[in-house]
């Protein structure tokens, strides 16, 4: 409906001999506050330069050029001052928003922008030989969102794990297992006793002898390179375990460790280039000139830096895959490398640099409003939060169902723990630092996961109390019929929004208020045995359609029963 609104228009300002794009009448075309003000409003103060008149005047022109409008679309366009105001034919509206979902499904709100080109998305990578902990939790939640917003939008997506392999604290861990490590410890509770052995060898005291083992071991030593094994394999078994409970799936696992080789020629390609600097004896890249420092490529005894590592593994991606776009779902903390990397890869002239992007996010922060820092061992692993949210919907969950297997109550309440933790972060702008606060993550009421899930669930409850065969006519609406059907249609928009900025947020503030007005809708209009049942189950039908086509692209399932 949008497109009718748009395509008038364009249509009447040609009239006006005005050129104006259509991506600039979309981005002037605004949703009033309130429905007696119309469903869309176009402002003309923009257009007052072009035309030397008042913008009220220019509105009453652009209505005038319009003509007759098509009463199957239109009750009316009116002016009001400067703004032009378009009043949908409501039962029309109806009809055709909620004929639309039921009929495209899965497919309802898609518009196909990426018409299968490549996208990366690499996202999560945690650390090997360290526990899964909420400082790799937002990245993983958030990555999984943008792949899933820009898979909606027809991309091929590529859904990528980098795990963090390699580097100096891979010297502690194998000096730290060395002088404190258990194997029988090891084997019962691989991350946690890995987690013991760093935080100890972490010491300064130790920094000479962690160096010295990284060094044996990018020089292939035997025993540092079967303990940098072993730590990896225990690691990824409980990564994988814990993403097979999130329901997130990757496409490729790759990590540090796989491109020593490709570093060489990078260094290699950078000195050929007169790209490198020599600097106390490490080799540099100085890009002060553009405002971004220097960045550190070798040290000065040969070691290399997560820097080059992410040179080299760009550019094996961008062979392999020849992306048209790669996302790097990492924390507001690394801005400046990726600001860095981006620009050495530009400088090196790989043109698809320019098609790299730095997706950050904010940080989870501790009650005391610091940092968690695993190097002191003050973290939460995600298995615990994950067990106590489990715990915390049981409960809810059986004090609102008299009777339930316990199969059922464990998928359940697996779905409303995800959906807790998952809504809880995804509600937030990904930029903004979040207090961890289980709590109210948790909560059945209010703006929650939880009750989102319960809405879903309320609508398949009338749909399974009664037989709907697809087949409606739209009598006489009820404001709050209205109101759900225009947030349906406002569904494409929100996802076109969410992949444009690349924020999940977009989609969970909708599908909140979404599920408010399903609930105010239900309570003020009864379904079955009305005599407007047919139109209000399809009504019911397009809104469980929607609610899980925006759940789905936050990673979250929806429940048929709570």
């Amino acid at each position: 409906m949008k497109g009718i609104v748009i395509n008038t228009l364009e249509k009447a300002l040609k009239k006006l001999k005005v050129k104006l794009k259509r991506e600039e009448i979309i981005k002037l075309l605004e949703i009033p506050p309130n429905s007696s003000m119309g469903d869309y409003a176009f402002p003309c103060f923009s257009l007052a330069g072009l035309l030397k008149e008042s913008p009220s005047e220019i509105a009453l022109k652009v209505r005038e050029k319009m003509g007759n409008i098509s009463e199957t679309d239109f009750e009316s366009i009116n002016t009001e001052g400067p703004y032009l105001n378009f009043f949908f034919n409501r039962k029309s509206l109806a009809k055709k928003i909620v004929w639309e979902a039921i009929n495209q499904r899965e497919k309802y709100g898609r518009r196909d922008i990426g018409k299968k080109s490549k996208v990366v998305v690499e996202f999560s990578s945690p650390n090997i030989a360290k526990p899964f902990g909420i400082g790799h939790l937002r990245s993983t939640i958030i990555g999984n969102s943008i792949a899933n917003i820009c898979e909606f939008q027809g991309h091929k997506v590529i859904k990528m794990n980098y795990l963090g392999d390699w580097g100096t604290q891979f010297g502690k861990m194998i000096f730290g297992f060395e002088k404190f490590g258990n194997e029988e410890k090891l084997q019962k509770n691989p991350t946690k006793h890995m987690l013991e052995i760093y935080v100890k060898a972490n010491a300064k005291k130790y920094e000479d002898d962690a160096r010295s083992w990284f060094k044996k071991l990018e020089e292939g030593d035997r025993k540092a390179v079967t303990f940098w094994r072993a730590f990896k394999e225990l690691s990824l078994e409980q990564f994988k375990d814990l993403y097979k409970k999130m329901n997130i799936v990757f496409d490729v696992y790759s990590g540090e460790s796989m491109y020593n080789k490709e570093m060489v020629d990078v260094i290699k390609e950078l000195k050929e280039k007169k790209l490198l600097q020599k600097s106390e004896g490490a080799l540099i890249v100085d890009l002060k000139k553009y405002n971004l420092g220097v960045s550190l490529i070798q040290k000065s005894d040969g070691a290399t830096l997560y820097a080059t590592r992410d040179l080299a593994a760009a550019i094996s991606r961008y062979k392999k895959y020849k992306f048209d776009k790669m996302v790097y779902e990492v924390g507001q903390e690394q801005k400046l490398h990726f600001k860095q990397l981006f620009k050495i890869l530009e400088l090196m002239g790989y043109n698809w640099a320019k098609n790299c992007l730095h997706v950050e996010h904010g940080l989870y922060l501790g009650k005391d409003g610091k940092k968690f820092a695993t190097r002191k061992g003050k973290t939460i692993f995600m298995e615990d939060i994950l067990n106590d949210t489990i715990k915390l919907a049981k409960k809810e969950i059986k004090a609102r169902t008299k009777r339930i297997s316990k199969e059922d109550l464990d998928d359940r309440s697996m779905k409303v723990a995800l959906a807790a933790i998952f809504y809880g972060d995804l509600k937030n702008n990904r930029k903004n630092n979040i207090i961890f606060n289980l709590k109210k993550f948790v909560s059945f009421e209010g703006d929650t996961g939880p009750y989102i899930l319960y809405s879903y669930a309320r609508a398949s409850s009338i749909l399974r109390k009664t037989k709907f065969d697809g087949k409606f006519d739209v009598l006489e609406l009820h404001e709050k019929e209205i109101e759900l059907v225009k947030k349906l249609l406002q569904f494409s928009d929100v996802a076109q929004e969410a992949y444009n900025t690349l924020n999940p947020s977009v989609i969970a503030n909708y599908v909140f208020q979404l599920s408010k007005n399903f609930n105010e809708f239900y309570h003020a209009c009864p379904v079955i045995g009305s005599k407007e049942e047919a139109f209000r189950l399809a009504l019911v039908e397009a809104f469980r359609i929607v609610s899980k086509n925006s759940l789905l692209l936050l990673g979250i399932h929806p429940l048929e029963e709570m």
